[in-house]
Formats: structure tokens, sequence, C-alpha cells
């Protein structure tokens, strides 16, 4: 068979990023599938063997729990040298571990971040790659379409810890103004809150965003703790579950605990965060 795109799941992503003449595979029943694979122009499989059988570049595109399983589920199949294109959301030690099981084999691994959602950006979605194959594997992207790639560095796990880290803010955001805003609306004050966040947020990076906020915690952790669990209280007076807001308090009496002048600039403090976290284990590793 001559040498072909496969596609190891086929969910919106794999639509989004599919074209005519690849081969696909996905765990959901094969007759489910077939009105996506024709939509697609691509071939359908009833087993990933089948879809991986002669090709050249593989795309994994799995739910994250099942990103592992699917790289050493397949890795017998791989043919010699192929490129093995993990896009899961998986932290880096699950890719590294998935790495092993293709390699292994013979595959060439590649860890891909999916850096954006995949609609309505499709081939323009912009992509990290890393790991020693990941230049060979920037040209493979090209050849498929792909207009927005970039190499995160040489080592698997480098592309997926930028990933994982920046979820912390992004869903954390998410998730924080979920909150914020349910609370409102249980509360009858949404539009107030609302005015009243767009007066106080003003326009600044990220550098200097967090470097005022770590000056803040802290100089004051302890005590907006203690402010803080007043707002869990009121979160669930409104029958909220102040699920991220416990996390908040925990974090700002953690920070606030250390006693810590802030110095000046980002950098500085969270040396100074570090250095002080380091002794503090010294003096128990001692006691």
């Amino acid at each position: 068979m001559m040498a072909h795109t496969a596609f190891i799941g086929f969910g919106e992503a794999g639509i989004a990023f599919a074209r005519a003449g690849c081969m696909a595979y996905d765990a959901m029943s094969h007759a489910a599938k077939q009105a996506d694979y024709a939509a697609a122009g691509v071939t359908g499989t009833a087993d990933a063997a089948g879809a991986l059988a002669g090709a050249a570049v593989i795309f994994s595109l799995v739910t994250a729990d099942q990103a592992l399983p699917a790289a050493r589920g397949c890795a017998a199949v791989l043919a010699p040298g192929a490129l093995w294109l993990d896009m899961n959301s998986v932290a880096p030690g699950t890719k590294r571990a998935a790495a092993e099981a293709i390699e292994g084999a013979g595959g060439r691994y590649v860890d891909v971040a999916v850096m954006s959602p995949v609609l309505p950006a499709r081939l323009d979605t912009p992509l990290l790659l890393a790991g020693p194959h990941a230049r060979d594997a920037a040209t493979a992207l090209a050849d498929h379409g792909f207009a927005n790639v970039a190499i995160a560095g040489p080592t698997v796990g480098d592309a997926s810890s930028i990933k994982m880290i920046r979820s912390v803010m992004v869903k954390g955001i998410e998730a924080l103004s979920a909150e914020c805003a349910l609370a409102a609306h249980h509360a009858g004050v949404a539009e107030a809150v609302l005015a009243s966040l767009d007066a106080s947020w003003k326009p600044q990076g990220w550098a200097e965003r967090i470097d005022y906020n770590l000056d803040r915690m802290l100089a004051h952790g302890v005590r907006r703790a203690a402010e803080m669990e007043e707002v869990a209280k009121t979160l669930s007076d409104l029958d909220v579950d102040p699920a991220m807001t416990r996390g908040t308090i925990a974090r700002q009496r953690e920070l606030g605990a250390l006693g810590i002048a802030p110095p000046d600039g980002l950098s500085a403090k969270l040396a100074a965060i570090d250095s002080d976290r380091m002794d503090a284990m010294k003096k128990g590793s001692a006691a």
C-alpha cells in the first residue's frame, strides 16, 4: 500500500484537520462515523491496524485518557519510521511514556501541542512541536497544509509543558468566571459586578499582571485569605459551590505566610518564593 496519512481518533479535531485521501479510525462504532468519514473525504476503517497499514504520518487525536493506550496499542502495527504526531492534551510525563512505546516499536514520536480551538481555524490552528523528530514533523505538517507551526524544543514534553501550564491560567479563568458570574446572578447583582470588573481591569501584559498579583499576595495574602473565607461563605449562601475560591484561599494564605517583603520585578519575586520554600523544606528534613 502506498504511504498515506492516517488519523487515530476522528472527532472534532480530526475532522477539522483531515484532507481527502487520508485513512481514519475512531473508537466509536464504524457505522456511526460513516457520515463524518464521507464528509471529510477520508476512508474509515473498522480497526486501527487497517488505518495504519503503510501510513507514513499518523495524527493521534483521541480523548486525553486514551492518548497513552492508543500509542501502546498502535505501536506494534506502525510502519517503520512512521511519524506519530501526538496532538492530545496530556501531561509531559504521559507523552514521554507514549514516546517510549512508539520509539520502541521503530516509529518516530512527536510531541504536538494544539494551541487554540481547531474551529474555525482548521489548518491555520497554531501548533507547537517538540522532540528529536520535530523538524521532520514540521515538514510533514506543512505538506499537509498546516500554516502555523513552530518548534518548542528538542525534548518530548517541551511543547506539552507550555500547553499544560498555560491551561492553569486559561481554563482557570474560565472556571473563576463561571463561579463569579453564577454568584452574581443568584444575588441579582450581575450588572453591577461586571461593571465594577470593567472599571478595575486595566490593559496590561501578563508578566506585569502576575508581578502585581504576586506583590499583593506576598504583602497581604494572610489578610486576603481571611477575606476570601467570607467570599466562600457568600457563595455557599447563594448555593454556588466555592470550589475555585477555596483554592484561592489556600494560595493567598500560603504566599502571605511566607513573610517576604516583595522585591521589585517578577523574576525576583519568583526566586524569593522558591528560596523560602527550599529553606522550609530543609528545616523540615532536619527536624
